[in-house]
């Protein structure tokens, strides 16, 4: 086991590193670049150069001078950058609005690069673009270890729209601070600038702003960051669903000059961006957190030109003329010229009465660290047999007295790979519960207890457990796709059309990932299929503008 004082050492060291990465010093040559494509300006001390939720910003590079970045809840400098640095954080590539504002601390000489600019230079300018989009991440990484950023959420630890909006604001790498309502000193800081309900969950965002029971898409919204579809704008690629799959179909069709857009109905990731660690996908041989690899792949897509509506759902699909209009839960619409469906599934609910009364009371569907702290020195059970499932049970057992994993299957050597399997045998604190299934739920406002069945024998018995979590397989995710496309037996779209592995029976559509049937459920493989679609969506493109080019003769 390594030390205490050896790990924090360790951590300080990575903190160091982070922060020599977030304020790079710029060679003469990148200013010269720079210079080429703004204008030098002088700022008087007191200027306000953006404010928090501003939903565009430029870049700002300081010559002489400095500013100063300020947390608008609570007036705090977060840091004051003298000259040589540059002002922008990774929002300002992906059409965010602003976390924080910025002023000038002082007389300055600048260089201001528009935002359209900007991201011109990051999309096409290597020399410039690897400095800054490895400066941007690593001031939001910043920012999150921080908990600085404009939002505050306030509620019981535990309470399911509380966990709800945490879970949001971590896995869409949102800047944000937790108050438990039994924490009287962070109340009482949080009250002096806002009117705070007595009981519930809020979220305080921006300089004041109260919201009460908030939706994850209301808190999105009201700090800039519901980045719905442009209704005036034509895509070549709308990419649905941003796990594994998805984002690798972003990065290519963006890299490769797509006008490209991901929507997705919850956050960046996926599936794969609950996992607490992946441990077998290539070039990772100390495995990678799943929010972590989805947040890289979302920077790759941003950085060539991708955007992102997050949180959003499909709804309809319609074909056009040349394409297609995908009608959006909130009554927008994005237009289409061609689909990749990387939608992925849900996990499926035991089907048990007063499932919904515990779903965030204790029974949950990710086990991340949100949920692992409320598993401390407490007894929980993990259903399932894959690698979510194994995964999950590795991860809890450093938290939970006892980890239990049932499964219907006599073993796990048939449903999950060997590495997880063989951990799980030989760990004294997971407990493996062959051939068994959950047949109750007990407890009153939160879970207390399961009720276990075997099911050779039938004999059933009491499990007390505070936390659930079920990965039992899946569901697709496409209703919206009625008519479109031949599902199979289990609902999953068949493809192979016109001898395209990943063609749906609709040309212009195609599917990857875990939504496609037979595919293998793997990120590896989703990633692999989101990167070689691509190559099928510009031929098909470039034959549908051949087309078009005959109609008009």
């Amino acid at each position: 086991m390594t030390q205490p004082g050896k790990t924090t050492a360790r951590r300080a060291e990575q903190r160091d590193e982070l922060t020599k990465a977030a304020y790079p010093r710029l060679t003469s040559e990148q200013l010269d670049l720079l210079a080429e494509h703004g204008e030098r300006r002088s700022v008087p001390a007191g200027t306000l150069l953006f404010d928090v939720n501003q939903p565009r910003y430029d870049f700002i590079y300081i010559e002489t001078g400095a500013v100063d970045i300020i947390d608008p809840a609570s007036n705090n400098v977060v840091v004051h950058l003298p000259a040589g640095n540059f002002i922008g954080e990774l929002g300002m590539l992906m059409g965010q609005g602003t976390f924080l504002a910025g002023a000038a601390a002082e007389d300055a000489e600048v260089i201001v690069v528009s935002n359209e600019a900007i991201l011109r230079i990051v999309a096409h300018i290597p020399e410039l673009s690897d400095t800054i989009v490895t400066a941007f991440a690593a001031r939001r990484r910043l920012l999150i270890e921080w908990n600085e950023g404009g939002l505050v959420i306030v509620g019981d630890d535990g309470n399911a729209s509380c966990l709800a909006l945490r879970e949001f604001a971590s896995r869409s790498r949102i800047p944000h601070r937790f108050v438990d309502r039994t924490d009287n000193a962070g109340l009482a800081t949080v009250a002096q600038r806002c009117q705070l309900p007595k009981v519930g969950t809020c979220a305080v965002v921006g300089k004041g702003e109260v919201l009460v029971e908030p939706t994850p898409r209301e808190v999105a919204a009201a700090l800039g960051l519901e980045m719905a579809a442009d209704p005036n704008t034509l895509f070549d690629l709308v990419v649905i669903g941003a796990g594994p799959g998805g984002l690798a179909a972003a990065v290519y069709g963006a890299s490769e000059g797509l006008k490209t857009l991901v929507i997705d109905a919850t956050c960046i990731g996926g599936q794969a961006g609950t996992s607490s660690r992946i441990e077998n996908y290539m070039g990772f041989p100390t495995g990678i957190n799943g929010t972590e690899l989805a947040f890289r792949g979302e920077i790759q897509a941003v950085k060539f030109g991708a955007r992102f509506c997050v949180p959003h759902r499909v709804t309809l699909l319609r074909d056009k003329p040349h394409g297609f209009d995908l009608e959006l839960d909130n009554g927008g619409t994005a237009h289409a010229r061609a689909l990749v469906v990387a939608a992925g599934v849900q996990y499926r609910r035991l089907p048990l009465e007063r499932i919904e009364e515990f779903e965030g009371r204790g029974i949950y569907y990710a086990a991340t660290e949100l949920e692992a702290r409320l598993c401390l020195g407490q007894d929980v059970l993990v259903v399932g047999g894959g690698n979510s499932a194994g995964q999950a049970a590795m991860y809890l057992s450093r938290h939970a007295r006892c980890t239990h994993i049932a499964v219907r299957a006599d073993g796990l050597a048939a449903t999950m790979s060997s590495y997880l399997s063989d951990r799980i045998h030989n760990d004294p604190d997971i407990k493996l519960l062959s051939k068994t299934e959950v047949v109750a739920l007990h407890g009153d406002d939160k879970l207390t207890g399961v009720t276990l069945k075997d099911r050779d024998t039938g004999e059933t018995k009491h499990q007390p457990v505070t936390a659930l979590f079920i990965m039992i397989g899946a569901a697709p995710n496409i209703d919206w796709l009625d008519g479109h496309a031949t599902l199979d037996e289990k609902g999953f779209i068949v493809t192979g059309y016109d001898g395209d592995p990943f063609a749906t029976r609709t040309p212009g559509i195609w599917a990857v990932g875990d939504i496609r049937s037979g595919s293998v459920k793997r990120v590896a493989s989703a990633v692999g299929e989101g990167s070689v679609v691509v190559s099928s969506v510009h031929r098909y493109l470039a034959a549908e503008e051949r087309k078009r080019e005959r109609e008009q003769v």
